[in-house]
Formats: C-alpha cells, structure tokens, sequence
C-alpha cells in the first residue's frame, strides 16, 4: 500500500509520518502531484496558520490537486480545517471540500484547546462506533462548526466538529498520532478503508 503525506509549510508532519511507521506502514512525504495521485491513501496533517498556508497551498497547486483526488484522504488539525470553505484565521477562503466555516474559540476557557477531551455522537466510516467516548488529543484556537458532515463531536467552550466525512474525504481535528491506543485504532481504520 503507498501511503503519501503532503509536504507543505506545515508542523507535525514527522509524527504522522512515525505513527505510521510504528504500524508497520511506510509513507513517503511528498508534494510532487504525480506521487500524490499514485497513492493509495493521502494523509494531510499539519499544525500551522491558514492564510499563509493557503497561500503556499494555492502556489504550488496543492489545493486544486487535494480537491481532485480520489482516493481516501484523511486532514488532521490544521488539514481538517483548511478541508473546510473559509477560516476566520486570517479571512481565508480554504479548499473548500466541507462546505463550513472555521471560527476562532472565544475566550471563557484557555485558548488554545489544549489536552484530551472525549468524542461524542460517533457516526461514519473512519471513528467507528467502539470509540464514543473516549478520549482524544487537540490542540487547536480555531475550530470547524458542527454541520451534515460532522462525524463525531467534542465540546470545548462550545460544541465542534471533531472528525468530518464526505465521500474519500475525512477530517479530525483532534491528532489521532498523538491519541495513543483510540487514536492508533482511527489511523488503522483510515488504513483499511
């Protein structure tokens, strides 16, 4: 199986890619087109700011290339919400995959979102049913508004979309790579899609 992760100006990017590795699955990190369309599996992770990523994005055409692939692609933290139509972070118009908005979290609790916080209202292919409940990692400022293609939640300030689907699109905004044996089990699950 060729399991190709985005290369972009972004954090995070090597603990994926040893996540991975620890499953006995080898990924190459990559922003060539070609590699990116041969692959299996696409994972697009990231930690980072969303207008300047767009920006190097939309440069390298990565972002018209992301919405044309067809294969299952799995955005995680900043992936998930520049998956989305628009961020606040910076007014930027994203990619567009998920038709919703990202939105800064107002400040009654400590912003960033930082820790383990548990998913709620599982439904879909990638978070399966065996995981509601239990506890994820996130660290996020910003976060994706509930919506029809919200597949799990969490609630922090307020309630968000913690994982996305839409046809081979998924989303978390937690890091599965960072969320010991539940989040080992989602990447496992992304694998046998």
């Amino acid at each position: 199986m060729k399991i190709a992760i985005v290369k972009y100006n972004a954090g995070n990017i090597r603990s994926v890619y040893f996540a991975l590795e620890r499953l006995g699955v080898e990924a190459s990190i990559t922003d060539d087109h070609d590699l990116l369309r041969a692959a299996d599996k696409v994972i697009f992770p990231g930690v980072g700011e969303a207008s300047t990523t767009m920006n190097y994005l939309k440069e390298r055409k990565l972002d018209t290339l992301l919405r044309e692939l067809t294969q299952p692609v799995l955005g995680i933290c900043l992936g998930l919400q520049l998956m989305c139509a628009h961020s606040q972070e910076g007014n930027t118009d994203c990619i567009g995959i998920f038709n919703l908005k990202v939105k800064k979290f107002e400040k009654k609790l400590k912003v960033p979102h930082m820790g383990w916080n548990s998913l709620q209202q599982v439904r879909g292919r990638l978070i399966s049913q065996d995981v509601e409940g239990k506890f994820v990692y996130f660290v996020h400022s910003y976060y994706a508004a509930l919506g029809e293609n919200t597949s799990a939640m969490a609630d922090y300030i307020n309630p968000f979309s913690a994982a996305l689907e839409q046809d081979n699109f998924y989303a978390t905004q937690f890091h599965p790579e960072k969320s010991g044996p539940v989040g080992e089990k989602i990447l496992k699950n992304f694998l046998d899609l």
